[in-house]
């Protein structure tokens, strides 16, 4: 059971000039999920290297087991801070693909076309694909074979315009989640801030928070079981 992990390599915050990246128990805990049952994990970003953590996902009250066991886990530091480069995978090697969130996706996995060409070929291959929090950004120009928007119909949640702006962060991202989904024709779902929050539709699966990206990985292996 092969298992891609796709990371931002986006760390600026807007014009704020306050750091992002990539939230670190969305990595964690997914990560363990798929590590522990025995899968091989293989972690690329855009540029390669290691990717930029969120510094919020640093601060003392965003740390949980699986982030302690990341910090008491050498091989998995080593794998993080080496992470190969997006443009060199191909889904046809792997078995599923997971895009943990942060806010550094809106900026380039959202845009990025590689990543919405790998998206649209573990969709067209029938493999999950799943997304946390701001991960599901990476679908907002992915399309269907009949060139409609992926989401387009279909059932999905991702971090939710309430959870923005209890951050402060509704006029800095590129664009809010709830209201690009439900633009584009997604039947968008959403649960009580911060509550864990896991949709699957077919080989897409979407949780809504960094609460949520566990029970996104297990989806993912229930779909592959």
């Amino acid at each position: 059971m092969k298992i891609l992990m796709v990371l931002t390599s986006h760390d600026q915050l807007g014009n704020t000039g306050n750091k992002t990246g990539f939230w670190l128990e969305e990595f964690a805990a997914p990560y363990y999920v798929f590590k522990d049952a025995g899968a091989e994990v293989t972690l690329v970003s855009p540029a390669g290297g290691h990717p930029p953590v969120d510094p919020k996902s640093d601060e003392p009250d965003a740390q949980t087991d699986d982030t302690e066991r990341f910090r008491n886990d050498a091989e998995a530091q080593k794998a993080l801070a080496n992470t190969g480069r997006l443009s060199d995978v191909a889904a046809d090697t792997f078995d599923a693909v997971f895009y943990p969130g942060g806010h550094g996706p809106l900026w380039d996995l959202a845009e990025d076309k590689t990543s919405i060409a790998l998206i649209e070929a573990f969709a067209g291959s029938n493999k999950p694909h799943g997304f946390v929090c701001h991960g599901p950004g990476a679908l907002r120009h992915v399309k269907s074979t009949d060139g409609q928007p992926l989401i387009q119909g279909r059932d999905v949640t991702g971090f939710t315009n309430s959870e923005e702006a209890a951050v402060g962060l509704t006029d800095v991202v590129p664009f809010l989640i709830e209201d690009e989904f439900q633009r584009l024709g997604a039947r968008y779902a959403k649960a009580g801030d911060w509550q864990v929050h896991a949709v699957v539709d077919g080989q897409l699966i979407t949780g809504q928070n960094p609460a949520s990206s566990a029970a996104v990985a297990e989806k993912i292996l229930k779909a592959l079981a």
